[in-house]
């Protein structure tokens, strides 16, 4: 099990299911350690990344560029892209609002949003 963080970006592999974990906000300033991130589980190549966002409370346009991209990336090479929830208030309005919420799969877990 390979374990790495940065700040409020964490990724850990659990057997077949690389995991990258967000915490608190995200935005520009954190863009080189998730693009590092994002590496990492293309790198590894295993059949399912998970995005735990259930703890994330804020995410900008470099949040949806990266899982537009790692969604097309995931598709193409026959892997799973999960998004783990529940997801946060403003990460649900940024799906919301840019049309893309029905493209993720996303598994609802844990404990409820923060309001």
């Amino acid at each position: 099990m390979q374990e790495a963080s940065d700040g409020n970006i964490h990724v850990i592999r659990h057997g077949e299911v690389f995991v990258i974990t967000l915490r608190g906000e995200v935005d520009h300033d954190d863009a080189p350690a998730f693009q590092a991130a994002w590496d990492a589980a293309d790198h590894a190549m295993l059949p399912t990344t998970a995005l735990d966002l259930s703890q994330l409370v804020f995410g900008d346009s470099m949040l949806l560029s990266a899982l537009l991209k790692a969604k097309h990336r995931h598709d193409a090479d026959g892997r799973d892209l999960i998004l783990l929830g529940p997801l946060q208030p403003a990460v649900h309005r940024l799906l919301d609002v840019s049309g893309t919420l029905d493209y993720f799969t996303i598994a609802d877990t844990g404990p409820a949003p923060i309001s």
